[in-house]
């Protein structure tokens, strides 16, 4: 049975360690404070009486709960009032030899059976304790930040930590409401080891200038509903620490996808550190702000003047051809769309009128909107029909010799001046572009699904795209209420170069049985607050087609630690696609 720890000392009372000693203390446990000085001491008690002061005016805290909460809470200077305690965290800047220092003097005040923690989001909590002569006591406890606010918790286990000692702090993160993970002693831990590789590859993205930093940002928010996208993330970390981090991160793993991007080493040696120094790889109001505020590298307008666009032809006939005809639908364009039968074409119609009568029964969409737009909408069966198309798109099954051979039928049907493209998610446009005698009129125009909820859209430009077809897929995503990105022709686009990688990373990680599938999907959840756990988002998405991404993303890239986990290819290999068949990293049949 797990101890009850009613006393915590917190060496450090930053922005973290005040955090800490706020929510030991609304947790009902005594917490002891300590700085360097009485200045430093003074700043972090302003902290907790700031943060809890906003706290009673949002309603969130009484001002009884606030009072009483002080009265477990002691601040001071003096390392030895931490003796007596149950558990002393540490909590100061992340530097191997300060932290060993402090464990050194810790070991020597604190009683045998003291825990001790470290808050590092970084450094090995391995070498932090051999400082002591209690190794088997010493875990890390990795607080995400603003703690009074962030659920999650990583209990860090070295190889020599007692059993008896990671049950007890467990029931203290779940005492403080928080949600506790145990994870193995690597760098980066659960979050941060997934999170910053993606962060460091969304930084030599921008570097190479295959995308602008707000095209980068929006299409993984849109695209796939995180909160953030990543280099706002990068800005709002500092740039300094994520730098630190990965360097960590790098000298454990030696992996190439670790070593911090270049730019991220330059901005830190130019003071460019994100939010807290007012630029970053944006421009903030001031120091600390978080308003951006426009420069010299914010988005240019679109080049090119747009060719008039009034019909719409899409080829295909499933789920995701079935929402682009009613996007473009919805939005006043003709639509025809054309099928392999009679039968699928009766499918489409069908499967287009449902979801326009739903949207009508939830009071989205007026009843004569509905009937305008189905007005618009017209099948066949024959690609002659296209002939007076403006744009023209396939949506047809991701095999680069069926969509060769359909543009090559463009090539000879489409009017000149019509608009190609392709909805590709992996394959290369100029593949599809040069099977025409016209590659300049040829564009990606990837959708996301389902396509009438998904708002993003990721616009190809091969090396033969002309400006002028770019700037109408922009003209006709603002009609279509779409946010566009821009991105070069090279695979996995914007959103799944940075998406796949670090869901292969996540398999590994659970392949390494260095957690669980459950405990990364909540470290993920509860630590960067995204919608979804990688496992939970790789069984929607199915496996089969998220190990068909990484096939691409590595033949193209050739990047060794982009080659797809075992676990993945045996689990497709077993007929275990995901939620599409009742198995995936989870079991749904038996729910």
């Amino acid at each position: 049975m797990a101890r009850d720890i009613t006393t915590v000392g917190v060496v450090g009372l930053g922005t973290m360690g005040a955090g800490i000693v706020e929510i030991l203390a609304r947790g009902g446990v005594r917490a002891i404070g300590v700085e360097v000085d009485d200045a430093a001491a003074a700043r972090g008690l302003a902290r907790i009486q700031h943060s809890t002061a906003r706290a009673v005016e949002r309603g969130k805290l009484t001002e009884d709960e606030q009072t009483a909460l002080y009265e477990l809470i002691s601040i001071g200077t003096d390392l030895a009032a931490v003796a007596d305690a149950d558990l002393v965290l540490e909590a100061i800047p992340e530097q191997l030899e300060l932290k060993q220092d402090i464990f050194a003097q810790l070991d020597k005040i604190c009683g045998p059976e003291t825990i001790l923690a470290t808050n590092t989001s970084s450094l090995s909590v391995t070498e932090l304790s051999v400082a002591t002569g209690r190794s088997s006591r010493v875990v890390g406890l990795h607080f995400f930040n603003p703690a009074p606010v962030m659920k999650l918790v990583e209990v860090v286990r070295t190889v020599v930590t007692e059993p008896e000692v990671l049950e007890d702090v467990v029931a203290l993160a779940e005492k403080l409401g928080k949600s506790p993970v145990v994870a193995g002693d690597r760098a980066g831990f659960i979050a941060n080891g997934l999170l910053f590789a993606y962060l460091n590859h969304a930084a030599a993205m921008f570097e190479e200038k295959y995308a602008t930093r707000e095209d980068i940002d929006a299409a993984m928010r849109f695209g796939c509903g995180l909160p953030m996208g990543p280099l706002a993330v990068l800005d709002l970390v500092g740039i300094d620490t994520a730098y630190n981090i990965l360097q960590q991160m790098y000298r454990q793993s030696r992996d190439r996808l670790h070593a911090p991007a270049p730019i991220l080493k330059q901005m830190a040696t130019a003071g460019l550190l994100g939010r807290k120094s007012g630029r970053g790889f944006y421009r903030y109001e001031e120091p600390g702000s978080s308003v951006v505020v426009a420069d010299a590298a914010s988005s240019a307008a679109v080049a090119g003047t747009p060719r008039q666009i009034d019909s719409v032809g899409v080829v295909g006939s499933g789920t995701m051809a079935t929402g682009i005809v009613e996007v473009f639908a919805k939005s006043g364009y003709t639509v025809t769309f054309v099928a392999r039968s009679e039968e699928k074409v009766a499918g489409v119609t069908n499967a287009l009128t449902r979801s326009l009568d739903k949207q009508v029964q939830r009071g989205r969409l007026s009843e004569a909107d509905r009937d305008a737009a189905l007005a618009r909408v017209t099948g066949t069966t024959k690609l002659d029909d296209l002939g007076s198309a403006d744009l023209v798109l396939e949506a047809v099954v991701e095999e680069l010799s069926v969509k060769q051979a359909l543009f090559e039928n463009f090539d000879e049907i489409c009017k000149p001046g019509a608009v190609l493209a392709t909805t590709t998610s992996s394959l290369p446009v100029i593949e599809c572009a040069m099977a025409t005698s016209r590659p300049e009129d040829v564009v990606g125009m990837h959708f996301f699904n389902p396509a009438p909820v998904m708002k993003l859209v990721e616009v190809v430009r091969t090396v033969t795209t002309s400006d002028d077809v770019v700037a109408t897929i922009h003209e006709v995503c603002k009609r279509t209420r779409k946010h566009a990105v821009d991105c070069g022709d090279r695979a996995g686009f914007i959103v799944n170069a940075l998406l796949f990688p670090y869901l292969n990373d996540a398999v590994k990680m659970l392949q390494a049985n260095y957690a669980s599938a459950d405990e990364i999907d909540t470290a993920i959840k509860t630590g960067a607050g995204y919608p979804m756990g990688p496992f939970e988002l790789l069984d929607v998405v199915g496996l089969d087609v998220s190990l068909a991404i990484e096939q691409v993303l590595f033949a193209e890239f050739r990047e060794p630690g982009w080659a797809p986990a075992t676990l993945l290819e045996h689990l497709v290999t077993a007929g275990y696609l995901g939620r599409k068949t009742g198995r995936g990293f989870r079991d749904y049949a038996k729910k």
